[in-house]
């Protein structure tokens, strides 16, 4: 298991080859800088629908008693609206704003206008990229993905998967909110994505920190930007 965070050198220099696909839109760093302002103010004016329950069976009291788990948990914030215990207060979006390991994380998310669509949800596994997984990103394909709304909510549900899974279900082929599938292989306190499905296409995507809780999601926090599947 990955005990580090991928730099953000590292992972560039492991892409120098990369072809992203995400097109470039004129006005891009303006809509980042925009929505950097909106992630900062919380999460409100966000209209978008919520998405169905899951069908998968609820989280046992076990499970939701276990600790997070992984090294890029010692980023966690030990008190506070965005440590462990404070998160579990707020469904998944308002908790995220609280942690800053997910910044920008939440300012994609603001961007996209999911908020509400992520706080209203009953129960849902998320994968969630700490910033060096979105610093990694060439930064003029960032800025591009943050400025292109319909894009970037593709990616970023993505990274969603209906149902609270714990850490013994999380193994496996999972359909996510943007109607693909994504793959993790692993057990234990051990898991990855392939890096096929990742944005650089290079290393294998790790969960740095997990079985992290909110009021509505179990939330798997992890090294890469996941990319979905065509």
């Amino acid at each position: 298991m990955k005990t580090n965070l991928l730099t953000r050198g590292t992972l560039i220099a492991a892409v120098s080859g990369l072809a992203l696909t995400l097109s470039a839109c004129g006005g891009a760093e303006e809509a980042a800088s925009n929505a950097g302002a909106a992630a900062s103010s919380g999460m409100s004016g966000m209209t978008s629908e919520s998405p169905s329950s899951s069908s998968s069976a609820p989280m046992t009291s076990a499970a939701a008693d276990a600790e997070p788990f992984g090294p890029g948990c010692a980023l966690v914030p030990a008190d506070g609206a965005g440590s462990f215990s404070g998160m579990t207060a707020d469904p998944v979006a308002t908790a995220a704003s609280n942690n800053p390991v997910l910044s920008t994380l939440v300012q994609a998310v603001t961007a996209a206008e999911l908020g509400d669509t992520l706080n209203s949800a009953q129960d849902i596994t998320v994968l969630a990229p700490a910033n060096p997984a979105f610093e990694a990103v060439p930064a003029d394909a960032l800025q591009a993905l943050l400025a292109d709304k319909a894009q970037l909510t593709t990616v970023l549900t993505h990274h969603v998967i209906e149902g609270r899974l714990t850490p013994e279900q999380l193994a496996g082929t999972h359909t996510t909110l943007a109607g693909d599938e994504v793959t993790i292989e692993g057990s234990g306190e051990d898991f990855t994505i392939a890096g096929t499905g990742t944005v650089l296409k290079a290393a294998d995507a790790s969960v740095i920190c997990g079985n992290v809780q909110t009021a509505n999601a179990t939330v798997y926090i992890i090294d890469q930007v996941l990319a979905p599947t065509a």
